[in-house]
Formats: structure tokens, C-alpha cells, sequence
């Protein structure tokens, strides 16, 4: 760490001085060095909100608050902590010392324990998703003890816990640390001391503070629960231990993503951007700007607020020149109490529309967090360089980043959805920020395992669950955040006006490389299974092998709705500004999956797909067999590429679904196993492969299937891999007017060019006119 001179580092310290002397900071500050350091936080500058800094990841963000200059906890809850993510300690022959100041902010009961936590890493030690690592060496106060680990020490009797400091120093010698921790008044006297050895092995990995070091004990909920919550401030980190890697800041602009879309109109190519912040404060700055550099000089293209629900800043840029790539960076200017503003970037590339060439689209979906953050296939998208993203929902989970889901009411459910969907943006902005991004919410995304959106209807019998009802479950201000974050930077809309509760739409176009994108909810207006009987004790599963599922297609149920599908009618005949058509949604229409859950876990049919409703998916295929478009979907976790059939086998579109980015509830389609009878197997003579009729009756030829292992490692990365998780690539040729298609597996490098490194069955050709029945492939 950089040292700062005295009168500087004092000039820092400032508004730090509220609880301490000055020369108690001082000393504190200088544990390791000869010159005094100054606090990692600046929460003596930041205005009250939520959002703790660029700095810190707290866990979970919902439950801390900057509250008068300090960091606190809002919850009674076990291990809520906050991650100094810009440091991490790598050198275990290096001294490292800690000091922070704390502050008792509500006691209900028993103290849970409050101080630092070293030494947190995961499975890959990698320190994103050491923030959500179980571990590492506890030292502070807890239980009336000045604690290291399993060192203690009794606290004085009279000891009082309104105000006080935690000092630790580390210092190495042959068996690895002497750990020294002090416990300070607020006046800076020392009430008391532990002292203890430990290995250097203990303490590689993310540093923390936490709030209640104790968690809820399932045998006796009511015991050693911690009922305290404290505020921290002036965290001060020292020591050649630490690697600083300032790079490593996670806002407060976060992310951007964009698209770029031919208008067809005198408005010309249509830039529309995106940046997300961190929830910040009323009295924080609340715009964010745009610039673009050319010429070698940068100049602002103009102001966007953020929206104060969703904290996302959109612009849009009508007649942008579409020929020219051209850098863009966006601004924020971050309020500061006694301080001057301080700005912040975040850049990348609007690349040039990719008109002439065959145009690489990147595939993925459903990134279920036990893989977090997902670097193999991050790191593999940046490598292939697509021209185009697209991510076909879950972004999330409900279970990402641990901690549970927040429902209701809708100001609390959105921070809680916030916080989940910032490990989205947190594992692939750099790949989203130099090239046109759709991204497309999913059931997940909204905190349902699966949406029947009945056109935005209000889900009843919530407490039965959030899976096998029509409806939406969570408030409809909620839902409009999911979607705002996800597809407020998509073109416009084809018929913006809400669903019902006044849930927002985001149907429509996007026409850029010469391919027309349609980009539709093939769940927002589903009906809900609840209109059928699947005899089963689960109204959207059929177990059994021998149930009629012909009875489940009744007259006036909806797959895609009227207005969609009026879209989608107008959209076959407008061949404006491209040669070539894509349909995005979130599902495959047909069902393409026999086991479920568990390798033995059988089903007939899933309604949850997109073959049902039969007649409505029939009637959506032959409204798309128009536009020879390729279907690209996702949310099956299980990577097939089929051709859909209505009238007969193999005559309409075919479907890309890729494999799931962290695949994990996991699908099998086995049918050969079952003795489902099949025509037609492909010349490569693949398993499962022919012309079936798929659970629910409908057509669908299977060319390829990525069947996963059942998982057994332990390394999250391995485990993947096991579970057929990766992610697609289609390159659209115009010219050839062929749709090529990829699917990786998820542990490989796409530059050594390795066969194994696509599931088996891939890499296909597919030429346009197959779309419509006009095949070539066998």
C-alpha cells in the first residue's frame, strides 16, 4: 500500500476523528508502517443508501445501509459481512495489520459476535466467489471473549460495548504468524488483549468485517442467535500481506450494455445503452453521462437519469453512424460530504454494424450460482469475439448468493433481486461491453421456478408455491425492475403498452448484421397448468407414461398471446435493412427432455416447455415457418438441436437451445432407454436422435443432445463440466444464407481448436430454407 505523508494522511482521516482522538488514529494506522494510513472506506463521505462502494461487496446488500458516516447492519441475522474486494492477502511471510472502529447501533439479546473474518476462500480461491465462501478465521469480540480463531479471552466484566476498536497485527516468523488482537475504548485505551500462533495457510484469501459471527442453530432456532447489530467505520488495512488490485472495484457504475438496431426509418441505426449503478442515496448524484471519443478527443453525447427503482441510466441515440466503431466511456460524478465529487468510468466499444460478413452470435442462458463467476466460459466468449451477445433468462436464481429471497413488499424484494443479478454483470461485463448485448428476463429472474404469466395476472394461492400457478407471484413494481434492468437498453418495443397490473412488455425487433432478431416472451402471456388435470400430484408434471396428453390441449389456451403473435405475423413479411431472421425466446417449442431432476427422475411431459399448449405452439410454428428463421432459445439446461414438426415430421423451424452456463437443476433426454419409438436417426447415427413424438404429441426431429453426467466433484468448475453446462455460438452467412451452429462444453479453451470441445453432434450447418421444411440435412 502506498504510504502517505503525515499532513496528507491526517488531512484524510478528517471526519474520521468523530469517535477517536486524532492520535489514537493515528497509532492504529500504523500497526505495520512508519507513516500513518489513511481509511479504506469513505463512508464518513458518502451520503445514506445502500449501496457501501465500489470496494466492498456486502453480504447481503439488502441488509447494510451507510448510516452518519458509517457502515451498518440492518439485520439481527447470522454472518452478515462486508469484502474488501480491491484487497486480497496472498504473502504469508508479510506482516498485515487491521483496525476498525465499531459502534453498537441495536442489541435485542445475546451478542452474536462482531470484528474481522481472514483467510475466506473458495474452492477455486478466486475472489469474487470467495464472497460467498463458509470459512476463515474469526477475530473480534463474541460472547463476552476477545477471540482469534479458537484463542480467547475473557472480557472484563464492566466491559461496555457502546463504542470501541478492534486493532489485529500479524507478524510473521518460522511457524507462520503471531497474531496479536487489541480491543480499544473509544478514548484509545487498551481494555484488553489475546495473543495466539498460527500457520501463514490460515490466512490467504478475502478480508472482512461481520456483523454476528454466530448463525441460527436448526436443532434450537432460539440459541446462539446473534440479536445485535453494529455500524463500523474507519477500516484501516496495512501490511505487504495484502495484493491491492484497485481494478478490482465494482462500481458505482457497474455495467453497460447496448444494442444497435436499423430503425428503417429517418432515424436511422438506433443506439440505446444502458449503465447500471449500485442503489444509491436520495442525496447522491442521480444522472449518469455518455461520451464518445473521436478524433481523439472525447465529447458528451448527453445526460440520462437513473431510475430509482431498477438504478439504471438509458440513453438513446437516434442516426448514430453505424459504419464507424467508436470507443464510449460513461460518467459519474459521486457526491461527497466535504470533499470534492469524484468521478468514475466505465468503457468499451460500439462496434461497427457487421453488414457484408457472416455475423457471430454468442448463445447463453441460466446461470444457476454454485458456478459463479464462471470464468471458463467468461473468459471463452471474450476470446471468440462474437459480434452479439444474447441471454435468454435466468439471469439468476433464487438461491444466488445464499441468504434466501425477499418477496414482498416490493422495495425490499428489489434490492434483493438487485444484489443477486449484480453476480450477472459482475462475471461477464467484459464481454457485454463491446458488443450488442439482448438479454431477456425468465422465470428465475422474477423468483419463480416457472411463469405462467396469464398477460400479467396476479398469481392466487401464492402460499402454495411459486411454480405450478398462473400468474405472477411478486409485486408487479418488482417485475417491472426484473425487465427494466434486463431490456431497457433493447430497441423499442413493438407495441410498448403494459399487461395487465401494469406489467411492462419488451416484444419486438432488432435488425443489425443484416438478420432481423424477433425477440419475444414466450412465457409473459402462457396460461397457467392449473386450466388442465394432469393427474399427478403436481399439476405441471406428467409421471406417468401411459396419461393422454392430448387432453391437455384445451380450446383458448395461449402460448405466445395475440399481440405477440400479431407481431410475429408482421415481422414474416418485413424483410427491410436484412436477408436473414432469428426468433429469441426463452424456451424450446417441443418437449425435449425425458428425466428430470435426477437421473432416474422420469417424465411423460413438462408443461413448462414450450409444447405446451400443442394447439398454440402449432399455431406459433406456422406463423414463424414463414420467416425461415432459426429459432435460439435456452432454459432447458440440456443442449439439443431439433427441427419442429406440425403438419409432418421436419417442416418448419429449427431450434438452438445451448447448454446451460452453470446448468443446475439438470435434464436427460434418454428416449432409446425408454423405448420411445423414433424414425429417421441421423447419418451420424447418435443415440436418442430421429423423428419422435415428443411427450405431449408433438413432432420434433432431435439431430443432437448433450446428455450430462451425474455430478460427483467437488470443484465447482469440474462439476460444471460434469453437469453439460457451456454456452453456443451461431455465425449467420448471409451471403451462403447458412446458420452454423457450435455448442461448447463448459471446461475447455476455444482457442486450441480441440473437436471434444463441442458436445457430441456439433458443430451443424444449417441452410435457411431448412427453416421452412426445405431440408438438406440427414
Amino acid at each position: 500500500m502506498t504510504s502517505l505523508t503525515r499532513r496528507v494522511a491526517l488531512k484524510v482521516i478528517g471526519f474520521g476523528s468523530t469517535l477517536l482522538g486524532l492520535d489514537r488514529i493515528v497509532q492504529a494506522q500504523k500497526l505495520v508502517t512508519n507513516e500513518p494510513q489513511p481509511p479504506i472506506d469513505q463512508w464518513a463521505h458518502t451520503a445514506d443508501r445502500v449501496w457501501l462502494g465500489g470496494q466492498f461487496w456486502a453480504n447481503p446488500m439488502e441488509d447494510w445501509k451507510v448510516v452518519e458516516g458509517a457502515a451498518e447492519c440492518q439485520s439481527f441475522g447470522g454472518n452478515r459481512n462486508i469484502h474488501l474486494i480491491t484487497h486480497e492477502f496472498t504473502e504469508t511471510n508479510q506482516p498485515f495489520a487491521m483496525s476498525v472502529d465499531v459502534e453498537l447501533a441495536e442489541k435485542k439479546g445475546l451478542d452474536g459476535g462482531v470484528g474481522f473474518r481472514m483467510g475466506i476462500r473458495s474452492d477455486i480461491n478466486e475472489y469474487r466467489s470467495n464472497c460467498f465462501a463458509s470459512g476463515g478465521v474469526n477475530i473480534g469480540i463474541s460472547k463476552g471473549k476477545l477471540q482469534i480463531g479458537g484463542a480467547v479471552k475473557d472480557l472484563p466484566e464492566d466491559f461496555q460495548q457502546e463504542k470501541f476498536s478492534l486493532q489485529v497485527q500479524g507478524t510473521p516468523n518460522v511457524k507462520g504468524y503471531r497474531v496479536t488482537l487489541n480491543l480499544l475504548s473509544d478514548t484509545g485505551e487498551q481494555i484488553e488483549t489475546v495473543s495466539t500462533q498460527m500457520p501463514g495457510t490460515a490466512f490467504p484469501g478475502n478480508i472482512a468485517l461481520v456483523n454476528n459471527y454466530n448463525v441460527a442453530n436448526r436443532r434450537n432456532p432460539n440459541r446462539d442467535i446473534g440479536k445485535t447489530r453494529y455500524r463500523f467505520r474507519n477500516w484501516v488495512v496495512s501490511g505487504e500481506s495484502f495484493t491491492v488490485r484497485p481494478e478490482r472495484e465494482f462500481g458505482p457504475l457497474l455495467w453497460t450494455m447496448y444494442s444497435l438496431s436499423d430503425s428503417r426509418s429517418d432515424e436511422g441505426f438506433v443506439l440505446k445503452l444502458s449503465a447500471l449503478t449500485g442503489p444509491l442515496g436520495k442525496d447522491d448524484n442521480q444522472t449518469v453521462q455518455l461520451q464518445i471519443r473521436k478524433n481523439g478527443e472525447w465529447s458528451t453525447l448527453g445526460e440520462a437519469p437513473l431510475d430509482t427503482d431498477a438504478w439504471v441510466a438509458t440513453f438513446r441515440i437516434p442516426n448514430w453512424d453505424e459504419k464507424q466503431e467508436t470507443p464510449y466511456r460513461v460518467l459519474y460524478k459521486e457526491k461527497r460530504k466535504g470533499e470534492a465529487a469524484v468521478s468514475s468510468e466505465w468503457s468499451g466499444l460500439i462496434k461497427a454494424n457487421p453488414t457484408g460478413r457472416p455475423l457471430r452470435f454468442g448463445a447463453l442462458t441460466c446461470q444457476n450460482d454454485y458456478a459463479f463467476p464462471y470464468e471458463p466460459v467468461a473468459n471463452n466468449v471474450v476470446k471468440l469475439d462474437p459480434d452479439m451477445l444474447y441471454f435468454s433468462g435466468d439471469q439468476i436464481y433464487e438461491s444466488h448468493g445464499g441468504y434466501g429471497i425477499i418477496r414482498e413488499p416490493a422495495d425490499p424484494a428489489i434490492l434483493n433481486y438487485l444484489r443477486k443479478f449484480y453476480q450477472f454483470g459482475w462475471s461477464f461485463r467484459e464481454a457485454m461491453k463491446d458488443r450488442p448485448t439482448l438479454c431477456i428476463p425468465d422465470d428465475h429472474d422474477v423468483f419463480q421456478g416457472n411463469i405462467w404469466g396469464e398477460g400479467g395476472t396476479k398469481m392466487k394461492g401464492i402460499d402454495q408455491g411459486a411454480s405450478s400457478k398462473g400468474g405472477y407471484r411478486e409485486p408487479a413494481k418488482m417485475v417491472n425492475v426484473v425487465h427494466t434492468t434486463c431490456v431497457s437498453h433493447h430497441p423499442d418495443f413493438y407495441d410498448p403498452a403494459p399487461s395487465k397490473q401494469d406489467i411492462s412488455v419488451y416484444f419486438g425487433d432488432v435488425v443489425y448484421g443484416d438478420v432481423s432478431f424477433a425477440v419475444i416472451a414466450d412465457r409473459q402471456w402462457k396460461s397457467g397448468p392449473e386450466h388442465v388435470d394432469t393427474a399427478s400430484g403436481r399439476a405441471d408434471h406428467v409421471p406417468d407414461k401411459d396419461f393422454d396428453t392430448s387432453v391437455l390441449d384445451k380450446p383458448g389456451l395461449v402460448l405466445l398471446g395475440e399481440r405477440q403473435e400479431e407481431f410475429l405475423k408482421a415481422w414474416c413479411e418485413d424483410w427491410r435493412g436484412h436477408s436473414m431472421k432469428v426468433v429469441l425466446s426463452q424456451t424450446v417449442f417441443a418437449g425435449v427432455a425425458t428425466h428430470h431432476g435426477n437421473y432416474d427422475g422420469y417424465l411423460k411431459a413438462d408443461l413448462d416447455s414450450g409444447g405446451w399448449p400443442q394447439t398454440a405452439r402449432n399455431r406459433a410454428i406456422d406463423i414463424i415457418r414463414k420467416s425461415n428463421a432459426l429459432h435460439i432459445n435456452g432454459d432447458q439446461h440440456l443442449t439439443t438441436l431439433c427441427q419442429y414438426g406440425v403438419h409432418k415430421q421436419r417442416d418448419s423451424n429449427w431450434s438452438f437451445c445451448p447448454p446451460a452456463i452453470g446448468v443446475g437443476y439438470p435434464r436427460w433426454w434418454r428416449p432409446d432407454e425408454i423405448g420411445m419409438p423414433h424414425e429417421n436417426r441421423p447419418k451420424h447415427g447418435l443415440a436418442d436422435t430421429g423423428e419422435f413424438i415428443d411427450g405431449l404429441g408433438n413432432k420434433v426431429y432431435v439431430y443432437a443432445v448433450g446428455n450430462p453426467e451425474v455430478a460427483t466433484e467437488k470443484n465447482r468448475y469440474d462439476r460444471a463440466e460434469q453437469k453439460g453446462s457451456g454456452f453456443g455460438l451461431v455465425t449467420i452467412d448471409t451471403a451462403k444464407k447458412t446458420f452454423h451452429i457450435e455448442s461448447f462444453r463448459f471446461l475447455i479453451d476455444v482457442t486450441d481448436g480441440k473437436p471434444s470441445n463441442q458436445f457430441p453432434g456439433w458443430p451443424v450447418t444449417i441452410h435457411q430454407s431448412e427453416n421452412s421444411g426445405e431440408n438438406k440435412l440427414s
